[in-house]
Formats: structure tokens, sequence, C-alpha cells
């Protein structure tokens, strides 16, 4: 287990892999307050062997030393396709977040093709309103949403996880989860993704998926373009009590729903 504060040869090379992978920063063999940024942004974006969500603590353990070298080509990063538990008919939510939802579903074990970032399944989730070689998880849920509807969302045909954030924030459909107000199927949810090195370039990058169920503490989201080259659209779960203890850090940064207006 690599954390903040070591330094040493293993430092040194995950700090080098890092670097390959184009966090900006400096070669060196210690693990300090950035490298430890950088990790955190490189969790929030990737998954482990079982094809889970890496837990966003800026440490570098089994899991994401795995993460890093599929990232990094060393083994194959195809990881299962997930499936939800035995429970109820999903219910709750809006019309149009179901209707996108079971788009998304009907859409899992689609995505990547011959190289990161393309493929015939990430053109058709632009759909003429980006180009393909970027991250596409907001075009994904913009897809979701636009065949849904026959029409273009409310939100518009957001490709940028920053625009489809600001957008659904703007229109007064954040909201703060709790017991008494889960969240729901075919809500939007996001969280932070950025390279700490780069914040005046980027300004800020994001992730984002739908809300498939949240039952038990545990919450279900299909999403897209999350995990090492061939990503595919898939089912993830996290647990509720981790997921939120990360908004103190500035991970987890909302969720969305159609139903929410004030």
């Amino acid at each position: 287990m690599l954390k903040m504060g070591d330094e040493g040869i293993a430092v040194a090379q995950l700090v080098d892999d890092l670097r390959k992978l184009l966090f900006g920063l400096a070669p060196g063999n210690k693990f300090d307050a950035l490298v430890k940024k950088s990790v955190e942004a490189f969790q929030v974006a990737n998954v482990d062997a079982s094809g889970q969500p890496l837990v966003v603590d800026g440490k570098v353990g089994p899991h994401t030393r795995w993460a890093l070298d599929a990232a990094l080509g060393k083994h194959s990063g195809i990881v299962p396709h997930a499936q939800p538990p035995s429970l109820p008919p999903v219910t709750g939510g809006s019309k149009t977040g179901q209707a996108a939802l079971k788009i998304a579903l009907a859409e899992v074990g689609q995505g990547e093709g011959a190289s990161d970032n393309y493929g015939p399944d990430i053109k058709r989730y632009f759909a003429g309103h980006g180009e393909q070689g970027q991250s596409w998880c907001a075009a994904f849920v913009s897809y979701c949403f636009s065949q849904a509807l026959g029409a273009e969302p409310l939100f518009g045909y957001q490709t940028s996880a920053q625009a489809l954030h600001n957008r659904m924030k703007s229109l007064g459909y954040s909201y703060t989860p709790s017991l008494s107000n889960p969240p729901q199927p075919g809500d939007i949810i996001c969280w932070l993704r950025v390279d700490p090195s780069k914040v005046k370039e980027t300004a800020w990058q994001g992730h984002v998926g739908i809300v498939q169920r949240y039952a038990d503490g545990i919450l279900w989201t299909v999403e897209g373009n999350r995990g090492a080259w061939p990503s595919k659209v898939n089912l993830f779960h996290y647990s509720w009590s981790v997921l939120v203890t990360s908004a103190t850090n500035d991970k987890f940064k909302g969720l969305y729903g159609l139903s929410r207006h004030p």
C-alpha cells in the first residue's frame, strides 16, 4: 500500500505511471499532496478487477494498482458486466427518467471499439453534437434521454460532464439526498474528476451516470466511460455511506432529478 508521506523507488514508479497517463506531475519519489490528488482523480474514473468503482481514498493498494496497469495496457482491462440484485421492479423517479434508464440498460455492454474513446457506439452517443476521442459519459446520458423523448432533452444535448452539471443545477434540478429523499431511478449523478496539476487548463471536469436504483444502502448506476479501454456501458454499485462521505472531499458532486424542480 502506497500512501501520502511515502517515498522511494515504488513511489517514483507510481509517479512515472501517472505521468504516462498524462497527469502533469514532475518526476519524483515522494508521495505528496499533489500525487495523492492525482491518484484520487484516477480512482474516480476507474474500476477494479471485478468491474466495480475504485474507492476514492488517494491510496494505491492492489485494486488501484490493477487499474493503473490496465490503463497502461499491461493487461486487459475488460471486466464482467454487473447484474443488479434480484429486487422488486424499479419504481419512482420521473416518467422521462424511467424511459431514459430503460434505454441506458439496453446499452450495457456497448462502448469503445478499436481505440480509446472511439467506435461506432461512441459516434452514436455523440450524435453529431461532438467528436469522438473525448470523454463520452455525458454524451451517453444525453443520448439516453434524447432517445427516450424522441427529441432533445430540456437540458440540451450535453457532451461535457461539466456542462451537464452546470445546466441541471441552473435549472434547479439538483437536490440533497437523504433517507427520506433517496436517489430515484433515472436521476443523473455527477462526480468531480480533475487532474489537480492542470486546474488552470481544465477548470472543472467530471463524470456522470444514471441512477438505476437505491436500496438497502446501496446505489446502483448505469455509466459509460468508466474504466480503462475498452470501456463499455456497465452497471456499478456504491455503498451510499462511502459515496456521500466523499462529498466532503468534493468527489461526489451531486444528484439531479427531473421530478425535483423546486
